[in-house]
């Protein structure tokens, strides 16, 4: 029971859920993942430079590929209807197939969830920064340009570019138009993907790039740090200064759209993202919430520390948040982690991109042991705990098997009865008690 909400690589999370390790490593992620990437969030709520507009889909003709022709000629008369050139639906929708590889994985569905160690030993491994430093020495006079004018820090970007393509090694093969049409056409979220289709055609219309090299992702998120359609039309920026956005072949595009993207979703240049923290003996573990907001030197006063040893930072609107519960490390984040989480609504991705890009910048990673002894559970397994917790009359919505905010706010209330620590961390230990 997850709220809705998109982020900058937002495609692959709003049309279904992240892709995997083996490709980017933020497709991957944990259970809060909500929609897509880089998001469109910004976009619908009217930051970006423009306002991102739902438009209705054309008439959904019969599923599969039989009707896909009858809906992509539908299509095309409402794309000219919006502008789109007859010289551009001609180079990009002649000959677009319909992909039944996308409509497989739009609608797969994983059997287990990881835990959040499982994805940062992939996200932040000895390798990833290792490459993330070689790439930002590389590229550092592009992120310095990027950094000056965003207010945003190179590490950061590298870090996302790592986390979203494995600095570029895996960017997708799916032709972005073909994986559009195909979900507009035949996927869970038609008019989110036949807005987005219009705005890969806006994409090619302007220059920026060619039809057969617009590619990405099975859910239409493209580039190296994977930006969805309407997220490059608001966000993508021409960092070399060739007058074209190419985030599939320039990195100094890529480092200026991924820190603009940042910069408007509100990144503060001036403050960390937050910093890992030790929680006091009989700390109420029902504040580790992010909606739990309150200044850091108010969070010291609860006798909240840093794990270095260092004072806290100096910082406003502050949360505690502790991923695995009371058995894992706890972190104090604040605005900038909020920022991180608008590119992908995941606490395991933000957390990702923040460590990894203090690894990169030579700072420590996590110094808290996880609990690597407890085991994931299925999906199944969370469906059952809701029903059980739903039973008990904790209100945790509609069991769905996604492990969100709502059944986490029950689970701390089953804790608090049971004499437990109200962390909200689901375990088989958790689920046998209410069984």
């Amino acid at each position: 029971m997850m709220p809705r909400c998109i982020s900058l690589a937002v495609l692959c999370a709003a049309l279904a859920g992240c892709q995997s390790v083996a490709a980017p490593v933020s497709q991957a992620v944990a259970a809060d993942s909500a929609e897509p990437r880089a998001s469109a969030d910004l976009v619908a709520s009217g930051q970006g430079a423009t306002s991102k507009k739902t438009v209705a889909a054309p008439h959904r003709a019969a599923p599969g590929a039989a009707g896909f022709d009858d809906w992509l000629a539908e299509f095309r008369r409402y794309a000219a209807a919006e502008g789109i050139s007859e010289a551009t639906l001609a180079r990009t929708l002649d000959g677009v197939r319909y992909r039944p590889q996308v409509v497989e994985l739009d609608r797969k569905q994983p059997e287990f969830s990881r835990q959040i160690w499982d994805y940062l030993d992939s996200a932040v491994s000895a390798s990833r920064v290792s490459n993330g430093r070689d790439k930002l020495a590389t590229h550092r006079d592009a992120a310095n340009r990027a950094s000056a004018q965003y207010g945003v820090p190179p590490e950061v970007m590298v870090s996302i570019w790592g986390i979203e393509s494995s600095y570029g090694g895996y960017l997708g093969d799916f032709s972005t138009l073909e994986s559009l049409a195909t979900l507009a056409h035949d996927g869970r979220r038609q008019e989110f993907a036949s807005t987005e289709l219009l705005g890969a055609l806006r994409i090619i219309q302007a220059g920026d790039i060619a039809p057969e090299e617009m590619k990405g992702s099975w859910a239409g998120a493209m580039g190296h740090t994977q930006f969805i359609p309407s997220s490059f039309l608001a966000y993508a920026k021409d960092g070399d200064g060739d007058g074209r956005r190419d985030i599939w072949n320039s990195i100094p595009d890529v480092l200026a759209s991924t820190a603009n993207y940042l910069a408007e979703a509100g990144w503060r240049s001036d403050e960390p993202w937050g910093v890992e923290v030790i929680l006091p003996q009989g700390f109420d573990y029902s504040l580790a919430d992010a909606s739990q907001r309150r200044s850091s030197q108010s969070w010291a006063q609860l006798g909240v520390t840093a794990r270095d040893g260092s004072p806290l930072p100096n910082l406003q609107e502050t949360a505690v948040i502790a991923p695995a519960g009371a058995r894992g490390p706890a972190f104090l984040v604040g605005q900038n982690f909020r920022v991180i989480l608008r590119y992908n609504n995941a606490t395991s991705y933000a957390l990702a991109v923040a460590v990894l890009s203090d690894r990169i910048a030579g700072r420590d990673g996590i110094r808290g042991e996880w609990p690597r002894e407890l085991k994931a559970l299925s999906r199944d397994q969370v469906k059952q705990m809701q029903h059980y917790l739903q039973a008990r009359g904790f209100d945790v919505g509609t069991p769905d098997g996604i492990f969100g905010p709502n059944t986490s706010r029950g689970l701390r209330e089953f804790q608090r009865e049971q004499g437990l620590v109200p962390d909200g961390f689901a375990t088989l230990d958790l689920l046998q008690r209410l069984q």
